[in-house]
């Protein structure tokens, strides 16, 4: 399958807390449980070969409202994960890329973001999209600050986005049986397809997403035509 026919697939992971408080634990605990389902996707993306772009929001600008503990305890989690799968990013031909912010960050997160993404950025066999301190509307904002009024076509908007060279998300699947957007990618999701799935995030599984990329595959698109 050419690159170009391949789809770009999003992920937003709801249920992690309330997963984890179904079995007495505590939140973090099904974060934890997120992370190793997290690897499990990853790599379906990667051998089913339809989909050439994952991206999943691991944090969005609204989550430092929970308690301190989580949230440390969530940071520490994406640094281990991203320290684990450095190595295996590059064999696996998969280039990292991050969007969010990143003045909120602990910089040692940062600092390894931008050392993975540095070291992947000429692997062209999968992309791996990860949004952190991730909000729609805190991303255009910032984009429109780096322009001239004068300046704000279509074009340029996009070229001022976090990561412009990513294609605009074809599906979103969100966990939990939570329905609605929530702030995800506003102008890279105007005409996503959304899947709505009772399942808590640990409990969706590569099964579950194969079976949305193949009805995904069945739907008409009409971009408005």
């Amino acid at each position: 399958m050419s690159d170009s026919s391949k789809i770009h697939v999003a992920i937003i992971p709801d249920g992690n807390r309330r997963w984890a408080k179904r079995r007495l634990l505590q939140p973090w605990k099904g974060h934890e449980e997120a992370v190793d389902n997290f690897r499990t996707l990853t790599d379906w993306c990667r051998q089913d070969g339809r989909v050439g772009t994952l991206t999943v929001w691991c944090f969005s600008t609204e989550n430092w409202k929970r308690d301190p503990e989580e949230i440390q305890r969530l940071m520490d989690m994406l640094e281990r994960y991203l320290k684990n799968e450095r190595k295996s990013l590059v064999e696996k031909k998969t280039r990292f890329l991050h969007s969010g912010r990143k003045d909120r960050l602990p910089p040692s997160l940062v600092r390894l973001m931008d050392e993975v993404a540095e070291e992947t950025k000429d692997q062209t066999g999968f992309t791996l999209h990860l949004a952190v301190d991730y909000g729609g509307k805190d991303e255009l904002l910032r984009a429109m600050r780096k322009l001239d009024k004068t300046e704000a076509t279509e074009e340029s908007i996009r070229a001022a986005l976090d990561q412009p060279s990513v294609p605009d998300i074809d599906l979103i699947v969100r966990t939990s049986g939570e329905q609605r957007t929530s702030n995800f990618f506003l102008w890279q999701s105007t005409y996503a397809e959304w899947l709505f799935v009772d399942k808590f995030f640990p409990d969706f599984s590569d099964l579950d997403l194969q079976d949305a990329v193949d009805n995904f595959a069945k739907r008409t698109r009409r971009f408005g035509a």
